[in-house]
């Protein structure tokens, strides 16, 4: 006779089937993908059914995992640390470029680092490159600690946190300084704005504030030759480019459609 429980999950084990829809009723867009990295995390039956269901209640799926997959490596991403998006894939992977043409030890440096996923990716891809990294965090420290173990990574407000050693000797800095618009928090997924740190998100008044901080001080830091890279989005990085210009850089607004993001690249 044929098994009436054959194909049906075992007591207490959640159907990937019912874990999809779930997710789907949560809004989340990439259900199935999300399905399959929650049940290939979980240890057991209890572990995918807390999982989802703190998913479910908002909390960001990498804060879940532990990790986020970033330009092809895993970045760990702690509660409360900022989650790097794939539109800084644009800059980590210019920074990444520039750093193999800037001679035998190029210093380059990550402001605004949260997680410090562009310094990782710069570390496994030049290695003879001296990578620091800085936030105004605690926790986003940490958690750069533990991606950047052979960098230096650093506690405070923007410049002020680098080693004063550095000024004038940074060969790429690289800053993906919070650009949203105060008022438009409100607006922004639950899961980033209930979750990720506000110093990470909001950007003044008009998003910029932080930004101009970011250009004003670059000179001051910046090597002969070298290369500021900031993320921003479409309609600001005029306004980026402008502040670029008014404190001597040489700025170029690149963009990829593919990741959809936009940078602004100064050189010195």
């Amino acid at each position: 006779m044929p098994n009436p429980d054959a194909g049906r999950p075992a007591d207490g084990v959640l159907p990937r089937s019912e874990v999809v829809s779930r997710l789907r009723a949560a809004g989340c867009v990439f259900a199935e993908q999300e399905a399959e990295l929650l049940c290939s995390a979980a240890g057991d039956a209890a572990e995918l059914a807390d999982l989802l269901q703190r998913r479910v209640a908002g909390l960001p799926l990498e804060h879940l995992l532990g990790h986020a997959h970033f330009a092809g490596r895993r970045v760990v991403v702690r509660p409360g640390v900022f989650v790097p998006r794939r539109r800084t894939e644009l800059p980590a992977t210019r920074a990444l470029e520039l750093a193999g043409q800037a001679g035998q030890h190029p210093v380059v440096v990550e402001l605004c680092c949260g997680a410090a996923a562009v310094a990782a990716v710069v570390a496994a891809g030049a290695p003879h490159a001296l990578v620091h990294a800085a936030d105004i965090d605690d926790a986003a420290v940490r958690c750069a600690r533990e991606n950047l173990p052979g960098g230096h990574v650093h506690h405070g407000d923007l410049y002020a946190a680098l080693p004063d050693g550095l000024r004038g000797r940074v060969d790429v800095l690289v800053a993906n300084a919070p650009y949203v618009p105060t008022e438009r928090i409100a607006t922004m997924p639950p899961e980033a704005r209930e979750h990720e740190p506000r110093v990470a998100l909001d950007g003044g008044a008009d998003g910029l504030s932080v930004q101009r901080r970011v250009v004003a001080g670059a000179p001051e830091w910046l090597a002969p030759g070298g290369h500021l890279l900031i993320e921003t989005s479409r309609h600001q990085a005029p306004h980026t480019a402008e502040c670029a210009t008014a404190h001597g850089l040489r700025p170029d607004i690149e963009q990829c459609d593919e990741l959809d993001a936009t940078m602004v690249l100064g050189r010195a």
